[in-house]
C-alpha cells in the first residue's frame, strides 16, 4: 500500500481553523503521510509564513463533516481530546480532505505507523530502550532474597506470549511447574512477581484468573507455586477484581477461582474494577459532559454522576490501599487477578507501588514503573487505546485503563504536592503518546509483538526525549520515604481539570502558575521536611 493512494487531495489553500479560546486563523492546509499541516498565510508587510497546526493524524479519534453551498466544515475529534475545525472552500476539496484523513488514521499495519518513520537528527535509535531493563530490576531482587529467582523460561515467548522473555519466580519451583501452570491459567499467565516489599520483605504478584472451569479441576504445579511463595505460617490475599459473582460465573466459562481446599494459605477478597466496555462508555460520557457548552450546574452534576469516572478512580484507589494494607500492615503476600490479568490487575499492582515505594515516585521509579507494571507485563495498548472517548467506530476492545491507572496518580500528586518527583505535565504526556506518538514505546499489546515487529530496532524510545526535557519535574518535590495513604472518600476525588478541561479553557495561566512555582522553588532553594508534610501524609487512611 503506498500513503498516496490515500490522500485524495494534498493541498487545499484558505482554509480556517478554529479552535475554542482561540482566534481563527486562514492559512494553506497540507496532508501528508503521517501529519495534517495549516500555515498561516504571509502577511502583506512581507512576513514570513507560520506554522499553525502540526497534527499526527493517528491522533484524529473521529472526523465529522458539514456541507453548505460551495464550501464545507470538517471537525477533528482528536484522541487527546482537542476538537479542531476546518472551514474548506470547495465541496469536492471538504470531502477529499475528510476521506484522506478517515483513510491515513484508520491504518491497522503497526509499521506503516509514524514511529517507524520518524528520525529526529538529536536522537540515536538505540538510546532509551535500555534505561529501565527488567532483568536489572529482578537480578536486585534476586541478591535481596535468595527465595526468588530470575527465569527465561518464556525467552522464546512460548509459555506465555503476553509476558516478557525474563519473570521473577519462587526459586524453589523449576521451569517446567511454570510450564504447567502456565496451562493452568487464562492466557496461559502464571503468577510471576510484580514487586518486592523490601521494609519486611512481603511480596505482591500477578497472574491471570486459573481455569478450573464447572468441574473444579486443580493443578498441583500451581498450587505448589503459590505454596512455595510462602514461607512457614506465612498468609497470603488473593485480590480478585472481580466481583464473587462474576467470580462465581466465570467457573462456567471455563474460568474461575482458586479453590479453598487447594490454597489453604491464601484467603481470597473480591473487590470488583470495571473494565472494558463499561470503562470505555464512562470515559466517553464524562468527555461527553465536558464538552456541552450548554450545560447549568445541575445539568453538569448530573452528567458528572452519570459517568461513573470519579467511582471507578475511587474504587480503583481503595483497591490499591488494600493491597499496599496487606503489604505493609499485615505483612502478608498478595497475589492480584481478575480475568485475563492484563487491564484491573496491572492497575492494581502499579498503583500499589507508587502508594507504598518512594522510588516509584521519583521520574526515573516512574517511568520504569510503567516500563515494568504496563508494558513489560503485557498491557494491550494497541486493542486498548485504538480509539479515545469520541470516536463513531463500534467499540471492540478499547477501554482506558491506563488512563485511569495516571488520573488515580494524578490525585496522588494532589493529595501529596510534595512527594511526587513528576509533574502533572508527564501524566498528560503518557496519556497522549500512549493513544498516539512519534515514538514506538506504546506500539503493540506485548513484548512477543514488539519483537516481531522491530520495534526497538526501527522506532525511537519515549523515555530519552522525556528525560531530555525539565518540565516533566516537580519543583517542589522533596522526597518522602514514608507510605502515602490517600484519602478515598467522594469529596477527596476531583475531576482532572488539567487533562478534561484543558482544551475547553486557555490553559495559559497555568503554564504561568508552575513558572512562577519553579521560580521561587529555585531561588529560595526550597527544602521541605517531614514535620512540614500534611496531616494526610504522616496518618494513614482507613480503606473500605
Amino acid at each position: 500500500m503506498e500513503f498516496a493512494e490515500l490522500i485524495k487531495t494534498a493541498k487545499v489553500n484558505n482554509v480556517v481553523l478554529s479552535r475554542p479560546g482561540l482566534a481563527p486563523v486562514k492559512g494553506t492546509l497540507c496532508i501528508t503521510s503521517h501529519h495534517l499541516l495549516l500555515s498561516s498565510q504571509a502577511g502583506g508587510n512581507g512576513e514570513q509564513s507560520q506554522m499553525e497546526l502540526w497534527l499526527l493524524i493517528r491522533n484524529v479519534d473521529a472526523v465529522e463533516k458539514r456541507l453548505a453551498n460551495a464550501a464545507g466544515t470538517i471537525t477533528l475529534k482528536c484522541k487527546d481530546l482537542k476538537i479542531l475545525h476546518l472551514e474548506i472552500p470547495g465541496m469536492e476539496e471538504c470531502l477529499n480532505i475528510a476521506s484522506s484523513i478517515e483513510a491515513l488514521s484508520s491504518i491497522e499495519s503497526v509499521m506503516m505507523t509514524y514511529p517507524f518513520f520518524y528520525r529526529p537528527q538529536s536522537m540515536k535509535l538505540e538510546n532509551g530502550w535500555q534505561l529501565y531493563p527488567l532483568e536489572k530490576y529482578y537480578q536486585q531482587i534476586a541478591s535481596d532474597t535468595g527465595n526468588w529467582r530470575l527465569s527465561s523460561v518464556n525467552e522464546d515467548f512460548t509459555v506465555c506470549p503476553s509476558y516478557p522473555p525474563v519473570v521473577m519466580v519462587p526459586a524453589a519451583v523449576d521451569d517446567e511447574a511454570l510450564r504447567k501452570s502456565a496451562c493452568f491459567r487464562q492466557g496461559r499467565r502464571f503468577p510471576v512477581l510484580s514487586y518486592y516489599h523490601k521494609k519486611n520483605g512481603s511480596v505482591m504478584l500477578r497472574s491471570s484468573q486459573p481455569l478450573s472451569g464447572p468441574n473444579r479441576k486443580r493443578c498441583r504445579e500451581d498450587e505448589l507455586l503459590l505454596g512455595a511463595v510462602l514461607e512457614q505460617g506465612d498468609r497470603g490475599f488473593i485480590l480478585d477484581t472481580r466481583s464473587a459473582q462474576a467470580a462465581k460465573q466465570a467457573h462456567m466459562t471455563g474460568g474461575g477461582t482458586e479453590h479453598r481446599a487447594a490454597y489453604p494459605c491464601w484467603k481470597r477478597l473480591h473487590r470488583p474494577l470495571e473494565r472494558g466496555r463499561p470503562l470505555q462508555e464512562s470515559f466517553t460520557k464524562l468527555v461527553e459532559a465536558c464538552l456541552d457548552p450548554s450545560n447549568s450546574m445541575d445539568r453538569w452534576l448530573a452528567k458528572l454522576e452519570a459517568s461513573k469516572w470519579l467511582s471507578h478512580i475511587k474504587m480503583a484507589l481503595n483497591t490499591a490501599c488494600l493491597a499496599a494494607q496487606c503489604l505493609e500492615r499485615e505483612e502478608a503476600y498478595v497475589l492480584v487477578h481478575g480475568y485475563e490479568g492484563t487491564d484491573t490487575t496491572l492497575l492494581v499492582t502499579a498503583l500499589a507501588q507508587v502508594i507504598l515505594d518512594p522510588d516509584c515516585r521519583t521520574l526515573a521509579g516512574f517511568q520504569g514503573l510503567v516500563e515494568r507494571e504496563w508494558i513489560q507485563a503485557g498491557h494491550p495498548f494497541s486493542l486498548r487505546c485504538a480509539r479515545s472517548a469520541c470516536s463513531h467506530a463500534r467499540l471492540k476492545q478499547e477501554a482506558p485503563v491506563f488512563l485511569l491507572f495516571l488520573d488515580c496518580v494524578w490525585q496522588l500528586g494532589r493529595q501529596f504536592p510534595f512527594s511526587l518527583e513528576f509533574s502533572e505535565h508527564l501524566l498528560l504526556t503518557l496519556f497522549e503518546h500512549s493513544y498516539a506518538s512519534p515514538y514506538g514505546t506504546f506500539l503493540c499489546n506485548n513484548e512477543q509483538e514488539r519483537k516481531l515487529c522491530e520495534v526497538k530496532e526501527k522506532t525511537h524510545a519515549l523515555w530519552a526525549w522525556l528525560n531530555s526535557r525539565d518540565k516533566y519535574r516537580n519543583p517542589l518535590y522533596a522526597r518522602n520515604p514514608l507510605v502515602i495513604w490517600p484519602s478515598v472518600e467522594p469529596q477527596s476525588v476531583l475531576l482532572w481539570q488539567g487533562l478534561f478541561l484543558r482544551w475547553i479553557r486557555p490553559s495559559h495561566y497555568l503554564d504561568e502558575a508552575q513558572a512562577e512555582i519553579k521560580k521561587i522553588a529555585g531561588n529560595s532553594q526550597v527544602h521541605i521536611e517531614q514535620s512540614s508534610r500534611t496531616p494526610q501524609e504522616q496518618i494513614p487512611a482507613q480503606t473500605d
